[in-house]
């Protein structure tokens, strides 16, 4: 017995010795570009299983390490992995300070640079950046914009709910006054200002991270930020050699596979990653099949401590079924209720497959080729070329049958599907009673055109009476050719001052013209709308020269810009001030409009100038407050759209520069538990025209108002804490008051310029319609143990008020009408991850569910129909909203699960 203690006792103290012999290290990991922290690095003891997390601060503390030399190995996702040697004493905690990540790919840094990426505690503009793991984590089969709706002031929706067909708006701007880049490099149609998402599907699978800057933002390009910018930071060419594969599932027949394959940098100072993705499904909604692929690749090559190369390459060619409810499909609340939210007036079956009124498809492959050049130790010069050349377009119909458009009930079945056998039936000659009983006479496969006599193709070439008697299905072609160069040189002149200046030039040609894509069973379409080859048929289905149908003009946009930033950073305090400018040409040219011979045919170019001016100031009070305040000026020239009306090369005179104040305060707070951001904003956007067409005693004519003017103001809170080690919670608020500020007056004159009175519009205080003015978040991400992540997200919307057209919305003809506001909303999405290693291999798991209480609900209205009691059948819905609006509903309960193996 007195042995048993003594060996006890003898364990005892060599445990207690052990244990005095261990001690602890402690630091913090920050981003080496952006000095950002890093939360949730992992830190392990090199040889063990021990190991922390960063935390909100990216403080690390690890402990129970024994004395002397250690190596600890810190990894965070998209960053390269480091070995640090410590010295551990026994009984002390070693600091090891600042450990700074560089990232895990070549150029990307330099990348960060072109693209204008803000810099927490030091660049004065309210931002959000979202990094690629969480990107990774929660995307799923969601569209790529939602992953930004936790973001304060973002509102996504998905509108009809087809592959890619989401849209965004910022601050109540819609993706027209937003500008989105991918590295820098402005993405927005350069004709209309609009972005389609669905020709950036696939960047999810190659993003580094996205950066939302609300306001005028920190780009130096005088673009279209009004509501503020998305910077999209893709992938570069990976440091280290390796690849990944992977599969996703998810709800109505979501398939997703993926490869990536990187060698790394070699010795010779080359890199190259590949990466490709293919995904189709059958779409949550009815009738909205897609099928997609995505590649990206990027080739780097440093040639020294000077110079730099990195070419970039990344498309996503795509097709998908579009779920759209047109003014004239008579899809309203009331049908909704009947058929389900899923339903879709477009789609039906032809041959056993899935066939569509609305199919989009489009490739727009965009390459970049990056030279960065260190002139000096204070001088640098980054250059981006580029070039993109979009193909594709979306389809539709043309035609009549009996004098009734595709859109009348009596072209679907009793479940509301459209019935395209009996369509291409009739179109060869088939008798369909019930398409209409004076049916005209008809002998054989016809042409769209009215010949009573006809018997076999083009006989007679009896065209005098165009009565269109068939449907075709036509695809609107709008391809563009686009290159540009952007320049960005910074100078450090001295310790305290930096100056950045450089230029933005753009070539665009964006080619427009409409194409016979499925004959539905016809021998031919007629067309009669080309001047230089009128009264002719077109047979054949897809591009042909010389077979374009109904319209076909080509716009041209020429961009010369230049930009320039001084910066001013001493101690805590940063002032930056900033201008711009450019000069935006257009050139409209009609074939169809026009002879071939006339000088008109080819516009004249427009030009106009805009610019921005900026300014502000940063003041980090200590190491847990800061201050910022930023103010700006923007005169943006007018989009190419609004430049040429009526369709033709008719320039519209009175169409000038719209102007762009806006102020915003803001205040940070850092700590080891709890990070938050707090704003005020205010932007003023006015001189904006419209002309509406009026009646004054049977007399037609046109009101142009001028000066219209818009008021988006709100404050944003958005922060992170950490109460507990391994938990993250995260939230943000924004509270919005978007509206018109005054009501507008403008003079109706008739087609002579003769004058027929005053019309006045009552919008003041009317609010910006098609987003939510109040949204909050939620969210917590716990690590449960070592690799294994579960998620929760709540999710309010209110105060979204439906969409309107003030040139065509009669409802603020008259006092005292406002929009109507649809009921609010929430949504509760969760999921988790697990990482974990596997024979060498690195394996992840993901499962995300989205709107997990599947609630239903109105995400927007395409019309604002307001309540009329008087109105037969009318019934309320909200406030004073119609049960006839046309509203897209958001997606029920939808889930997938994902596996990737990192080898």
């Amino acid at each position: 017995m007195r042995r048993i203690l003594h060996i006890i006792c003898g364990l005892l103290f060599v445990s207690f010795q052990a244990a005095a012999q261990t001690g602890a290290v402690k630091g913090v990991i920050l981003d080496e570009n952006t000095q950002e922290v890093l939360i949730g690095a992992n830190v392990m003891l090199e040889g063990t299983t021990t190991g922390t997390v960063s935390d909100i601060e990216g403080n690390f503390m690890l402990s129970g390490i024994p004395s002397g030399a250690q190596t600890l190995t810190i990894t965070y996702l998209g960053y390269e992995t480091i070995s640090l040697p410590v010295n551990i004493k026994a009984n002390q905690t070693t600091n090891v300070g600042s450990v700074t990540l560089g990232e895990g790919a070549v150029g990307l840094e330099e990348i960060e640079v072109i693209a204008s990426v803000a810099i927490d505690r030091k660049t004065p503009v309210a931002v959000s950046t979202i990094k690629g793991r969480e990107i990774e984590q929660k995307i799923g089969n969601q569209e790529f914009p939602e992953i930004l709706r936790s973001t304060p002031s973002v509102y996504v929706t998905k509108q009809g709910g087809g592959f890619g067909d989401a849209r965004i708006n910022v601050r109540g701007f819609d993706q027209r006054n937003v500008a989105v880049m991918i590295n820098g490099i402005p993405v927005n149609d350069m004709e209309n200002g609009w972005v389609y998402w669905s020709n950036w599907a696939g960047l999810s699978d190659v993003t580094s991270s996205i950066q939302v800057q609300r306001g005028l933002s920190a780009s130096k390009l005088a673009v279209s930020s009004v509501g503020g910018t998305i910077n999209i930071i893709t992938n570069a060419a990976e440091m280290k050699k390796g690849g990944a594969v992977s599969v996703g599932v998810g709800n109505d027949g979501y398939q997703k596979y993926g490869l990536v394959l990187s060698t790394g940098l070699g010795d010779n100072g080359w890199a190259f990653t590949l990466q490709g993705t293919h995904t189709q499904g059958d779409g949550y909604a009815d009738g909205t099949q897609f099928n997609g692929w995505s590649y990206f690749a990027s080739l780097a090559k440093q040639f020294n401590s000077q110079h730099a190369l990195n070419f970039t390459v990344l498309g996503a060619p795509q097709w998908h079924h579009q779920r759209e409810y047109g003014s004239y499909d008579g899809v309203t609340i009331q049908t909704i209720e009947e058929r389900g939210i899923k339903y879709n007036p477009q789609w039906g079956n032809l041959d056993g497959e899935e066939f569509s009124w609305r199919k989009n498809f489009y490739h727009k492959p965009k390459a970049f080729l990056n030279h960065y050049w260190t002139i000096s130790d204070k001088t640098e010069l980054a250059t981006s070329a580029y070039v993109s050349l979009g193909r594709g377009g979306g389809t539709g119909d043309l035609g009549q049958i009996n004098g009734s458009y595709r859109t009348s009930s009596r072209f679907r079945n009793d479940q509301g599907i459209v019935r395209w056998e009996d369509i291409r039936s009739w179109n060869q000659g088939g008798s369909v009673a019930d398409f209409g009983d004076d049916r005209l006479p008809w002998s054989g496969p016809g042409v769209e055109t009215f010949d009573a006599n006809y018997s076999g193709p083009f006989a007679g070439q009896n065209v005098a009476e165009s009565y269109r008697n068939g449907f075709i299905r036509r695809a609107s072609m709008n391809e563009h050719n686009w290159y540009g160069i952007l320049s960005n040189l910074t100078h450090e002149i001295n310790e305290s001052l930096t100056l950045v200046a450089g230029i933005d030039a753009r070539y665009y040609k964006g080619l427009h013209y409409r194409r016979l894509e499925d004959l539905l069973g016809l021998d031919a379409y007629y067309d009669d709308d080309n001047i230089n080859n009128p009264e002719h048929y077109v047979t054949d289905e897809g591009r042909a020269d010389g077979n374009e149908i109904d319209y076909y003009n080509d716009g041209l946009v020429n961009w010369l810009g230049a930009f320039a930033q001084l910066e001013y950073s001493v101690g805590d305090l940063t002032v930056f001030g900033s201008g711009s400018f450019s000069n935006q040409g257009y050139k409209r040219i009609d074939y169809f409009l026009y002879e071939d011979s006339d000088p008109a045919q080819e516009s004249d170019w427009e030009n106009f100038l805009g610019g921005t001016v900026k300014a502000g100031a940063n003041y980090n009070i200590n190491d847990q407050h800061n201050v910022f305040v930023n103010g700006g000026y923007f005169s943006q020239q007018p989009i190419f759209d609004n430049v040429f009306i009526n369709y033709s090369n008719e320039v519209d005179e009175d169409v000038e520069n719209q102007d762009v104040y806006a102020i915003e305060v803001g205040y940070g707070f850092r700590s080891a538990y709890l990070s938050a951001n707090l704003n005020a904003y205010s932007t003023q956007w006015s001189n904006r025209q419209i002309s509406r067409g009026v009646s004054v005693d049977g007399a037609d004519g046109t009101a142009n108002f001028s000066n219209i003017s818009q008021l988006h103001q709100g404050i944003e809170l958005d922060l992170t804490a950490s109460p507990v080690e391994r938990l993250n919670i995260t939230a943000m608020a924004s509270l919005g008051n978007w509206r018109y500020t005054d009501n507008f007056n403008a003079e109706i004159f008739d087609n002579d310029r003769q004058p027929l009175g005053t019309e006045t519009l009552f919008m003041e205080d009317v609010k910006i319609p098609d987003a939510a003015q109040t949204t909050l978040n939620l969210g917590a991400n716990y690590e449960a143990f070592e690799g294994f992540r579960v998620y929760a997200s709540y999710y309010y919307a209110d105060r979204i008020y439906a969409d309107f057209d003030i040139a065509t919305d009669d409802s603020f003809a008259e006092e005292g009408n406002q929009a109507w506001q649809l009921p609010s909303y929430s949504l509760l999405d969760g999921g988790l991850s697990y990482q974990f290693n596997v024979s060498g291999l690195d394996l992840t798991v993901n499962l995300n569910v989205n709107n997990i209480l599947d609630e239903e609900y109105m995400a927007e209205s395409e019309s604002n129909v307001l309540y009329d009691p008087a109105r037969e059948g009318d019934m309320q819905v909200g406030d004073n909203g119609s049960i006839f609006n046309r509203v897209y509903y958001g997606f029920g309960r939808t889930w997938n699960a994902g596996l990737k193996v990192r080898f």
